[in-house]
């Protein structure tokens, strides 16, 4: 499996023989910029966790659909809808591989709508919550959301030590500063550690290969 992460939320998958694989997790808003599209050479899924910007970006699943118009979008009710207005197809019905799991958005009212929002295990080897940290079960990988205007790093890593994934992927931190994302990366990788947790400091658009 090889994880790229491109700002945020945002993350490539690629999986080898026998699956030969590429899905693209909440390509939103802040990934417009750091998502090179020339530069993908494949793509099956578009996998988007709810509706809020910072997750789908219109104007990047646009210009993904333009370059694979083959790709399977699939996402929320709500999503799915907003998509159609544009002319772009896509499903709130997982096809094979993908499996949904019980993931609500944590509470962001009143500064934001509460979204309808969907958890999922991909390929049964990585687990992409969206914006949850209420949820009770994680594959070998987990895409963990490290901070939020609605969650803590403390409780991403409580959760994450209740979960014990073998690997972790951070994910949802567009809100740090360079240099607190490096210093929170460096803590939470030395109290993962301790608990025999492998800790990713991915950096955006460099891919990491994992043997899971």
């Amino acid at each position: 499996m090889k994880i790229t992460k491109f700002v945020h939320s945002c993350l490539l998958v690629e999986m080898p023989a026998p699956f030969n694989r590429t899905a693209l997790f909440d390509p939103g808003m802040m990934s417009e910029e750091a998502l090179n599209i020339d530069e993908l050479l494949y793509l099956d899924d578009i996998i988007i966790s709810h509706e809020h910007g910072d997750h789908v970006s219109l104007k990047l699943v646009k210009q993904l659909v333009a370059k694979f118009p083959d790709v399977r979008i699939t996402s929320t009710a709500p999503v799915v809808k907003q998509l159609a207005e544009a002319g772009i197809v896509a499903t709130n019905r997982p096809s094979d591989g993908i499996v949904f799991f019980d993931a609500p958005h944590e509470n962001v009212e009143p500064l934001w709508p509460q979204p309808e929002a969907i958890g999922v295990h991909y390929l049964d080897r990585l687990t992409h919550p969206g914006d949850s940290h209420s949820f009770s079960e994680t594959k070998a990988v987990l895409a963990l959301p490290v901070t939020a205007p609605w969650g803590s790093m403390i409780a991403a890593f409580n959760l994450a030590i209740k979960l014990r994934p073998k690997y972790i992927v951070p994910i949802h931190d567009w809100h740090w500063r360079d240099l607190a994302r490096t210093q929170s990366y460096e803590s939470l990788e030395q109290a993962f550690a301790k608990a025999g947790i492998t800790f990713l400091k991915l950096e955006d658009g460099l891919p990491v290969v994992l043997d899971v």
